[in-house]
């Protein structure tokens, strides 16, 4: 009798158990209904808002910065694959140590040149094997970018030129692809204002790329070269600063001895008078009869003239006779400076030769300087590699010489 009660004691507390278990099931049940009539706008899945999960989230990692036209655009956060549109603008790139992000290329850097004066191409010979984005100086191929995939477009205009920095090329190009396009002005270091924009150029790429922190120690770099240069040649008395003319500077192209810059950097730099001053701010040509007047001490010849045949301007100070009365050839002061307009400014180049330029006029002011390896120097902290030799190698090694003539 006493194992029949203990039996029937435990089958009623599992019945009790089961009654309780049901209970709190239904009334949960309830519960999860009622929040759900309750709250069906705030509850419903993302999916029945037509964005997925995956949407949502990467939608979250987009942030907006203004490009260099003043346009708004959205990007996604942490991107990795970008494409650079226009002269120089693979290049900022590159000095911001993002050429690992690069997933295509125009047509220049799939080009064979025969000289090649662009000293990223020689550091990063890679890039004629990236897929083609379209043709050079900015002319795009939707289809090409699109079948690419990029995540952003970087594009540049050339300060002062007819394909400068244009927002309608841009939102064109953008509606075309679907994909963010952030147009920069390419900008320069002739004056404060083309120096401003490029640099706001460096900070919006570096924003754009994850490089902001690089952006600023290229920003850096420049002004403490600048600087330097200004500082060992300031207090030069004015009637002790030499006189110069540059002639064969490129300019989409080789030119000759009457192609010159007006304010070629350099010779800002190292406090230096330049006879073609006063001509503007961009690339000019002269009259050959100017130069002649003018009578410079010293001539730096830009050896990207010897593309042209017969040598250039150095064939035409040899053969010239209008020219063969100038002081610098007959007291033997005419020097080759590496060229550094290639699909627009080499900036490298640029602060490599300013160095070289105050060498030949103030030797005692730059005696710690050897010219060769500080452009190595340079070149390793814009471009990763010391690409000195390799570049004066395609103008037969004339950049940083004397020229005998």
């Amino acid at each position: 009798m006493e194992l029949n009660y203990s039996n029937k004691l435990k089958s009623n507390k599992f019945i009790l158990i089961g009654i309780l278990i049901a209970a709190l099931v239904m009334a949960s049940g309830c519960a999860d209904k009622s929040a759900s009539d309750g709250n069906s706008e705030v509850s419903a899945p993302a999916e029945a808002s037509g964005v997925s999960g995956a949407d949502e989230a990467a939608g979250s990692s987009e942030f907006t910065l203004t490009d260099g036209v003043g346009r708004e655009i959205a990007i996604p956060g942490n991107a990795e694959r970008f494409v650079c549109s226009g002269a120089g603008c693979l290049r900022y790139l590159i000095y911001l140590q993002a050429e690992d992000n690069i997933v295509g290329v125009d047509s220049i850097e799939k080009k064979e040149n025969e000289i090649e004066g662009r000293p990223y191409a020689l550091a990063n010979p890679q890039l004629k094997d990236y897929p083609l984005i379209g043709e050079f100086r900015g002319k795009d191929d939707p289809e090409k970018i699109i079948a690419i995939d990029p995540q952003v477009i970087l594009k540049t205009g050339t300060t002062g030129q007819p394909a400068a920095t244009n927002a309608a090329d841009a939102d064109s190009l953008q509606s075309k692809t679907g994909i963010p396009v952030v147009m920069l002005s390419y900008g320069s270091l002739k004056n404060e204002e083309q120096k401003a924009e490029m640099y706001d150029s460096l900070r919006i790429m570096g924003e754009a790329a994850g490089k902001q922190e690089r952006a600023e120690e290229v920003i850096a770099y420049i002004e403490a070269t600048m600087q330097d240069l200004e500082s060992r040649t300031v207090d030069i008395p004015d009637s002790e600063r030499k006189t110069v003319y540059v002639g064969g500077v490129s300019s989409a192209g080789a030119h000759g001895i009457v192609s010159t810059e007006p304010a070629y950097p350099p010779f800002l730099w190292v406090n230096a008078k330049n006879v073609a001053a006063g001509m503007g701010a961009d690339h000019a040509d002269i009259a050959k009869e100017a130069l002649v007047d003018w009578d410079p001490e010293y001539l730096f010849i830009d050896v990207g003239t010897i593309q042209m045949g017969n040598e250039g301007a150095i064939g035409e100070l040899k053969n010239d006779p209008a020219l063969k009365g100038l002081s610098a050839i007959e007291n033997g002061k005419v020097y080759g400076v590496i060229p550094y307009n290639f699909y627009s400014t080499n900036y490298e180049s640029v602060l490599a030769n300013a160095y070289f330029v105050g060498k030949v006029l103030y030797p005692d002011r730059f005696e710690d300087i050897d010219p060769e390896a500080k452009a190595d120097e340079i070149y390793t902290f814009f471009l990763g590699k010391p690409v000195f030799s390799d570049l004066n190698g395609q103008y037969n090694d004339t950049g940083f010489k004397q020229i005998l003539l």
